[in-house]
């Protein structure tokens, strides 16, 4: 697959998964914190996060289609997290008046924990399905 097609499919990648992000987010923020308090609302997030980035890259991973091998899923996963942690900092630095530093360690403990956990599985998931999708497609794909 060429850096492009790379770039394209990094770029949808992140582009849904941050979206949805957003969305929950917002509402989370808005709504769910101030009844149930940061980390419990964060951890009911959490499940939605990881349908969300399963979709976006079964998703991607058909638009990939047969062109891209291992190593090419790889890169979409590190390029669409590179772009969600820069959106993450800027975000965090202009909205929300924090520190490089601080946007990174801001989070609760437990909540945080499964947060850097999700970013893992966002960065790999891409290659998860090309790795184990291709031997027999998902029930839900």
């Amino acid at each position: 697959m060429s850096v492009q097609q790379n770039l394209k499919a990094g770029i949808a990648y992140f582009a849904f998964v941050f979206g949805t992000g957003f969305a929950l987010g917002t509402v989370r923020t808005l709504w769910i914190v101030p009844r149930i308090g940061v980390r419990t609302a964060e951890l009911l997030e959490s499940p939605l996060m990881l349908v969300a980035i399963v979709f976006a890259a079964g998703w991607t991973s058909r638009l990939i289609g047969n062109s891209g091998g291992s190593a090419s899923r790889l890169v979409v996963g590190v390029l669409a997290l590179a772009m969600l942690l820069a959106a993450e900092v800027s975000m965090g630095v202009t909205l929300q008046g924090l520190s490089f530093l601080e946007v990174f360690t801001k989070h609760d403990p437990v909540s945080g924990a499964v947060y850097y956990a999700l970013l893992v599985v966002f960065a790999l998931m891409p290659w998860l399905f090309w790795r184990f999708g291709k031997q027999r497609p998902l029930p839900f794909m």
